[in-house]
């Protein structure tokens, strides 16, 4: 049996994590004739409802999960700073965040681990899946030029506005100026085009709605900052079950490897938890969804963190990544 929550985007609430709905299994049990549905491992995720979480949404629907004998239940938040302590308290088996926000939970003494690799920046500098919008009209068309702005995320104090910081330092000027506010993703567009916000980093679908609405880009930072940075992990705590983990593990493994190699797949799973048009999920620059993890561009990112007083410690790879 699969249960996956497929709530609009738009009514997410900060910090507030939804339910979750169920979808029952094909009558007679899976069709290779494994376990039933009573026989399944539960196992509940935490993740973002955004293009980056569709492989998971994917290998649901595939049935990868089930193949690994594990009945799925997807639950969605606004950001890791929801799904992290869900994942620590043991509401969720697994989770879906940023990078670096899984350096901050380790660096404040938090026992999690990346157990899974999730998405990637495209590398295109010029068409990415991540970017810093703003009105055409704003004056704001090149990173130095955010400078003294008010910029949002969907949660301050991770990888998007290090990412940022780091593309405007680069550009010159000097990003310490710079305002950052929290704005959920689905929010954001909305947020500059009422001037409460001077920009907006968003992801997609995200990126093609405001380029729509006639919005400007001004960076896509995560290919600005590095072509092979991986944005997101799924994460457990360090004392996860191993059965479950490699179950978990190599289901995640199948999902990532379609996704990557069914574009058209991965748009049409993604109308099914978003309130996303059609014709924009058409055009939505879809990231990467790579099986390993690019451990240079994560100590990058590390070490941009401690620069801007996110981090306190360089973290110990060894025992953060798989």
């Amino acid at each position: 049996m699969r249960k996956t929550a497929f709530f609009a985007v738009a009514a997410i609430a900060a910090l507030v994590l939804t339910g979750c709905t169920d979808s029952d299994a094909p009558a007679g049990g899976p069709a290779d004739g494994g376990s039933s549905a009573a026989d399944l491992t539960p196992v509940k995720v935490g993740v973002i409802p955004i293009a980056d979480t569709a492989p998971l949404y994917l290998g649901d629907k595939q049935g990868f999960f089930e193949d690994e004998g594990l009945d799925l239940t997807i639950e969605t938040a606004t950001g890791g700073a929801a799904i992290v302590p869900a994942v620590v308290s043991g509401d969720y088996q697994f989770g879906f965040s940023n990078q670096l926000s899984l350096m901050v939970a380790a660096d404040q003494g938090l026992k999690i681990k990346m157990v899974s690799s999730a998405v990637a920046t495209t590398g295109d500098t010029s068409k990415d899946m991540g970017a810093v919008i703003s009105k055409a009209d704003s004056g704001i068309s090149s990173p130095a030029d955010l400078a003294g702005k008010k910029v949002s995320s969907n949660s301050v104090g991770n990888i998007n506005d290090t990412a940022v910081r780091s593309v405007v330092d680069e550009a010159g000027a000097d990003s310490s100026t710079i305002s950052f506010v929290e704005v959920p993703f689905p929010d954001a567009i909305a947020a500059v085009e009422n001037d409460q916000v001077d920009a907006a980093f968003v992801v997609e679908p995200f990126v093609t709605a405001a380029l729509d609405e006639g919005l400007n880009v001004v960076t896509y930072a995560y290919a600005d900052f590095d072509p092979k940075l991986d944005i997101a992990a799924y994460f457990a705590k360090t004392d996860v079950d191993a059965d479950l983990l490699k179950k978990f593990q190599a289901a995640m493994k199948k999902s990532l490897e379609y996704a990557d190699s069914h574009p058209d797949d991965v748009r049409d799973i993604i109308s099914t938890y978003t309130k996303t048009d059609p014709a924009v999920l058409a055009k939505i620059t879809l990231p990467k969804y790579p099986t390993e993890f690019d451990r240079a561009s994560s100590e990058k990112l590390a070490a941009a963190a401690q620069k801007y007083g996110v981090l306190k410690a360089k973290p110990d790879f060894d025992a953060l990544l798989p």
